[in-house]
């Protein structure tokens, strides 16, 4: 069984993500396994908050170029968007970054 920190990966700090604070949506990248049940117990247990709702979007990798020839792609990840209850407190980590 995976614990809550092998769930949520890192929080994402987008200036789109940060315009969803104030409705208490909170954005994350996610291990690409994870389900959004799983999702809601991590972010429940790690922040001690209530969730109401999840959705998920998997990120396809870009592909970038390093010069004239080779050419590489960027990683696929998961991403998570968080809505917390409205009598829920917010996530203290976010609040210093607006």
């Amino acid at each position: 069984m995976k614990s809550a920190y092998d769930i949520i990966l890192r929080p994402i700090i987008t200036e789109q993500s940060m315009e969803h604070l104030d409705i208490k949506k909170y954005a994350f990248e996610v291990a690409r396994d994870a389900n959004k049940v799983e999702i809601r117990k991590a972010v429940e247990t790690i922040f001690g908050v209530k969730v109401e709702k999840v959705t998920t979007l998997n990120m396809q990798g870009k592909l970038k170029r390093t010069g004239r020839y080779p050419e590489g792609r960027r990683a696929a990840w998961k991403k998570a968007v968080v809505k917390l209850t409205n009598d829920s407190k917010t996530i203290e980590f976010f609040e210093g970054m607006v």
